[in-house]
C-alpha cells in the first residue's frame, strides 16, 4: 500500500498530540500538515505545541510550521481533526467541501443521517454511508464514536448479537484526561467525585442506537434499545469505567453473558489493520477486575475489558467494561477508523490518483 499524507487538525491540543504520537512510524501513514489556530500559525510546532507526553515530539512533526485551519493551506490526502466541537462543524465542512476526507474526532456530525459513526469492530459496514454524501466533491467526513460511549458498544455488542437486548443502565466513572487539558480543576478533582459532564449522558442515550443500528440501503435503521446513563468524573488520569447493566427479553444468565463475550471475536480479526487489537475484547476473572491502573493500556490501549459479570437482581445481567478513554475513545479510534477506509479503498494516496490519471 502506498504511504498517505496526513493532516492533522487541532494539531497543538490534547487530542491532537495523541493523533500526532501514534502516528508516529505508522507504516501506512505519514504527518505532513499540521494546523491549528491564528496564535500557533506560522510557528514550528514544537514552539506552538505545550507538549503534554513525557517523551520527546517526534522530530519530523517537531519541525513543520503549523498551518492556518483552511482547505487551501494544507497539501495532503487527507485529515484527522481533533478539533474542539466549537469549531469543528464550519471546519470540517469546509475541508470536504475542497475535496478531503476528514477523519474526525468531534461530536458535530455523529448523528447526521450520511455520515459513518464508526466503530470498526462494531459496525464496519456503516462505512458504506460515505456513498451517501454530497459536499460537492470527492471530499467525506466519517466521525468516532464519544470516549464514553465506546467501552459500552463494545460490550453490547456480541450480547446484541447472541440474545434480545432490551435495556441498558450505566454509570461511567470518567477520567480526568477526557476533559481535555488543563480540564478539571484540582481542587474538584483531588479526592472528589463530580457527578455532572455536560453533554455526555445525552451522548451515551442516543449514539448507541445509531452504532448498534442495521445499515439498510441508505441509512440506519436504530437499535431498539433503551439506554439510561449517569456520567461522573473521578480522579483517574486515564480510562473510563462503565458499571453496566442488562435487561434482556428473555432468559439469560451472568454466565452466559461471560461465555458469550468469552467467544466472541471480531469481524476484522486477520486483517491487516496496523491499530486493530488482538483480542478486541479481555474477559478478566479477577474479583476486582477492571482498573484502569492496571488494565487500560491492554492492546496498546485499543482493547476493551470486561470483569465483574454476575446475575443482577433488578435487570439481568451486570458488569464492568474499561476501555481507554484518549486511545480507544479517541485518536487511537480515529486512526483505526482511517486504517478501514484506506484497505477497503475508500481513502485514496495523492500518488495513486495521479498514476490512475496518466494511465
Amino acid at each position: 500500500m502506498d504511504n498517505f499524507r496526513v493532516g492533522i487538525l487541532g494539531a497543538t491540543g490534547a487530542v491532537g498530540q495523541t493523533f500526532i504520537r501514534r502516528l508516529s512510524d505508522h507504516p501506512w501513514f505519514d504527518v505532513v500538515e499540521v494546523a491549528a489556530s491564528e496564535r500557533s500559525a506560522g510557528k514550528s510546532y514544537r514552539e506552538a505545541a505545550n507538549w503534554l507526553s513525557g517523551k520527546p515530539i517526534p522530530s519530523d512533526v517537531a519541525a513543520l510550521e503549523v498551518k492556518p485551519t483552511e482547505p487551501d493551506a494544507l497539501d495532503c490526502d487527507f485529515v484527522f481533526s481533533g478539533l474542539s466541537s466549537s469549531v469543528a462543524g464550519e471546519v470540517e465542512k469546509d475541508f470536504a467541501e475542497a475535496g478531503f476526507p476528514v477523519i474526525s474526532n468531534a461530536k458535530n456530525y455523529r448523528l447526521q443521517e450520511d455520515v459513518p459513526l464508526l466503530l470498526p469492530e462494531v459496525n464496519h459496514e456503516h462505512a458504506a454511508l460515505i456513498e451517501q454524501q454530497d459536499w460537492g466533491s470527492d471530499g467525506f467526513i466519517v466521525t468516532n464514536p464519544n470516549c464514553s460511549t465506546v467501552g459500552l458498544v463494545c460490550g453490547l455488542r456480541p450480547l446484541m448479537d447472541a440474545f434480545e437486548v432490551e435495556a441498558v443502565q450505566v454509570t461511567m466513572l470518567q477520567a480526568l484526561s477526557g476533559a481535555g487539558y488543563p480540564g478539571v480543576p484540582s481542587l474538584d478533582a483531588v479526592g472528589n467525585v463530580v457527578p455532572y459532564i455536560g453533554g455526555e449522558e445525552d451522548k451515551m442515550a442516543t449514539e448507541p442506537l445509531k452504532i448498534l443500528g442495521t445499515l439498510t440501503g441508505s441509512a440506519v435503521e436504530p437499535a431498539d434499545l433503551t439506554v439510561s446513563a449517569q456520567c461522573t468524573r473521578v480522579p483517574v488520569r486515564n480510562g473510563h469505567l462503565a458499571c453496566t447493566s442488562v435487561r434482556f427479553r428473555e432468559d439469560v444468565t451472568a454466565a452466559e453473558v461471560e461465555q458469550t463475550l468469552k467467544d466472541y471475536r471480531s469481524p476484522l480479526a486477520g486483517r491487516s489493520l496496523p491499530s486493530l487489537p488482538d483480542p478486541f475484547l479481555q474477559v478478566l476473572d479477577a474479583p476486582d477486575a477492571p482498573q484502569p491502573q492496571r488494565h487500560v493500556d491492554a492492546g496498546d490501549g485499543m482493547t476493551v475489558s470486561v470483569g465483574r459479570i454476575q446475575d443482577c437482581p433488578v435487570n439481568d445481567v451486570k458488569f464492568v467494561l474499561l476501555s481507554h478513554n484518549t486511545v480507544r475513545g479517541a485518536a487511537g479510534g480515529a486512526i483505526l477508523n482511517a486504517e478501514l477506509l484506506a484497505e477497503d479503498g475508500r481513502l485514496h494516496p495523492a500518488s495513486a490518483v495521479a498514476a490512475a490519471k496518466d494511465a
